[in-house]
C-alpha cells in the first residue's frame, strides 16, 4: 500500500508484508527525475521513516540513487538542511533496518538512504551495484584530469581511464570487500532473503540515549 503516491514520486514509500511481517518500504524511483533526492522526497521519506519507527514497523530501503538534485532553487530552499531530515530519521530509528543497493548509490545521497555507515542492520546489494562517490565518467575526469589534458589523444585516454576506474572500483564486489555491504545477492532471491532478514531481526532491541529529546533539523 503506497503512501502519498502523487507527492514526490521520485521516492516511493509503502507498507507491505514479508513472510507475514508488516514492513515499510522506502525506495528510489528512477522513472521519476532519475530517482534523485530533492527537498520533497527527503521530507516525504523522513516522515515515513519516523512513522514506521513510531509504530515499530521494520524498514526496508531499496537504493537506486544518483545523488541529490543540484540547482540554485534547491540550495535556496535549503536542500542540505531539509535533506538532513531523512538522515536524522534513519539515524534515530530503532526498528530493524535492511537496505538493498539495486543499482546506483552515489555520494551523500547513498549515505542518507540507510547505508551501513548510519546504522543499517543488514546491507545487501545486487550484482550490478555501483557504490561510489560519483559515476565513473565524472570521477575519471576529476582524478585523471591532468593526465587526460596532457595526452596527445585526450578522448582515448579518458575512455581508458573511465574503463579502468569502472573495472577496479565500481565492480560488483568492491563494496563487499570494503565492508559497505554484507552480501551480494541474486536479484531473484531478494524477497526470500528479505523475509529471512526480517524474521532474524524481529527480536531486535535498541535503546536511545537517555535525553529529553533530540535536535532534528527544521
Amino acid at each position: 500500500m503506497e503512501v502519498h503516491a502523487d507527492w514526490a514520486p521520485n521516492l516511493v514509500c509503502a507498507l507491505a508484508r514479508l513472510d507475514g511481517h508488516v514492513v515499510g518500504f522506502v525506495a528510489n524511483q528512477p522513472a521519476a527525475f532519475a530517482g534523485v533526492l530533492d527537498i520533497r522526497a527527503s521530507e516525504k521519506g523522513a516522515r515515513f521513516v519516523q512513522f514506521c519507527d513510531a509504530f515499530n514497523i521494520p524498514l526496508v530501503t531499496l537504493v537506486d540513487v544518483p545523488g541529490f538534485l543540484p540547482g540554485v532553487d534547491q540550495e535556496h530552499e535549503g536542500i542540505i538542511r531539509r535533506g538532513a531530515k531523512l538522515l536524522y530519521a534513519y539515524c534515530n530509528a530503532t526498528v530493524p533496518r535492511i537496505s538493498v543497493v539495486m543499482r546506483k548509490a552515489y555520494g551523500g545521497a547513498y549515505i542518507v538512504m540507510d547505508s551501513r555507515s548510519i546504522g543499517a542492520d543488514i546491507a545487501l546489494a545486487w550484482p550490478l551495484n555501483e557504490i561510489a562517490v560519483m559515476g565513473a565518467e565524472g570521477a575519471a575526469n576529476v582524478v585523471f584530469r591532468r593526465e587526460i589534458a596532457a595526452a596527445d589523444d585526450p578522448d582515448a585516454v579518458r575512455a581508458q581511464k573511465i574503463d579502468e576506474y569502472r573495472r577496479e572500483l565500481v565492480h560488483p564486489y568492491y563494496a563487499a570487500e570494503r565492508g559497505l555491504v554484507d552480501d551480494v545477492i541474486d536479484p531473484r532471491e531478494t524477497r526470500a532473503v528479505l523475509c529471512r532478514a526480517v524474521t532474524m531481526l524481529a527480536a531486535k532491541h535498541a535503546e536511545l540515549p537517555h535525553r529529553k529529546h533530540g535536535n532534528p533539523p527544521q
